[in-house]
C-alpha cells in the first residue's frame, strides 16, 4: 500500500540533504500522487522529471498510481522556515495563529523567526500633520498560520 511516509522516504533518500526538498505530499483517490518541490535556489524542470523517475523506478509495477511532481508555486504558502531564505526583500501577508494579519518586506529570517519591516502614518511628536514612521515585526515560525509572498504584476 502506498502512503505519505513511503513517498516522503524515497523522495529524502533521492534529494539527500541537497538543495531540493519537498514542501508537501498529496495522495488523492485512486492512488493519485502530487509531490510539490521546493529548492534553495528554485526548482527546474528538469529536477521535478529527475525525482519522478526516481519515484517511478522505485515504486516500480506493484501498484498502480498516477504521479505528478511540481514546484511548490509562487502563489502557494509557504510551509516550511527554509523557503523564507530565498525570499528575504520580498513582500508578505502573513496570518498568526491568534487571528491577526502582518504585512511588510522580509528583511530577516533564521531557523526561529522572521522579521517583517513596513511604514505606518503616525501623528508628529509636535505640531500638526503626520509622518511615515519605519517599524519591524518579529514573529516566529510557530506564530504564522499561512504565509504567503504578495506578487507584484
Amino acid at each position: 500500500m502506498l502512503t505519505q511516509e513511503k513517498i516522503s522516504e524515497l523522495c529524502d533518500q533521492h534529494l539527500a540533504n541537497g538543495p531540493l526538498f519537498v514542501t508537501g505530499i498529496r495522495m488523492g483517490a485512486d492512488n493519485h500522487i502530487h509531490v510539490f518541490l521546493d529548492g534553495d535556489r528554485g526548482v527546474t524542470i528538469s529536477d521535478c522529471v529527475d525525482l519522478s523517475r526516481h519515484l517511478e523506478k522505485s515504486l516500480g509495477d506493484s501498484e498502480d498510481f498516477s504521479l505528478d511532481v511540481s514546484s511548490h508555486g509562487a502563489s502557494s504558502p509557504l510551509t516550511m522556515p527554509r523557503q523564507y531564505y530565498k525570499h528575504v526583500g520580498r513582500d508578505f501577508e502573513i496570518k498568526l495563529s491568534d487571528g491577526t494579519k502582518a504585512e511588510g518586506t522580509l528583511i530577516e529570517c533564521n531557523d526561529e523567526q522572521i522579521k517583517l519591516e513596513y511604514s505606518v502614518r503616525e501623528n508628529k511628536p509636535l505640531g500638526k500633520g503626520k509622518i511615515t514612521v519605519i517599524k519591524h515585526h518579529v514573529i516566529n515560525y510557530n506564530q504564522i498560520k499561512e504565509s504567503k509572498i504578495k506578487l507584484k504584476f
